[in-house]
């Protein structure tokens, strides 16, 4: 029991650590991610019928999508902000109708967007590193 307790801490330890170390881009992208591994946590669970488990990941999807939406900047963001608001809204209401109703489409529409939205900005996030590299050369 003991071990377990401390192999939980040193996952929590590096974890935090993980995040503490990642710039605010890197941050949005692994919160993504998170989303995405959720959200096909849940497709596989409404699969194997796991209803604990969809509701679990469904829970934490949900929970990420509203943080994003959330953190918008609508003042400062403009129109992107704007875009990426109605985008949360979009996701938020087709992970609901999976939730609710058991629409695979409506969870995998989801994943898609996540997905290609995660890797614009994943490719923002490299943009700064590649930019300095250029400066450098």
């Amino acid at each position: 029991m003991e071990a377990r307790i401390s192999k939980v801490r040193a996952t929590s330890a590096y974890r935090q650590t993980q995040v503490q170390s990642r710039s605010p881009l890197e941050l949005v992208v692994m919160l993504y991610d998170g989303a995405i591994r959720d959200m096909t946590a849940a497709k596989a669970a409404m699969a194997r019928r796991d209803l604990a488990n969809k509701r679990q990941a469904m829970s934490r999807a949900l929970a990420i999508v509203s943080e994003l939406q959330s953190t918008l900047n609508m003042k400062e963001g403009g129109e992107v902000a704007q875009r990426l608001d109605s985008l949360y809204g979009y996701v938020n209401g087709r992970l609901l109708e999976a939730n609710m109703h058991g629409h695979v489409g409506a969870l995998e529409d989801a994943i898609s967007v996540f997905t290609t939205v995660r890797e614009a900005w994943a490719q923002i996030a490299t943009a700064p590193a590649q930019v300095a590299a250029q400066d450098v050369a």
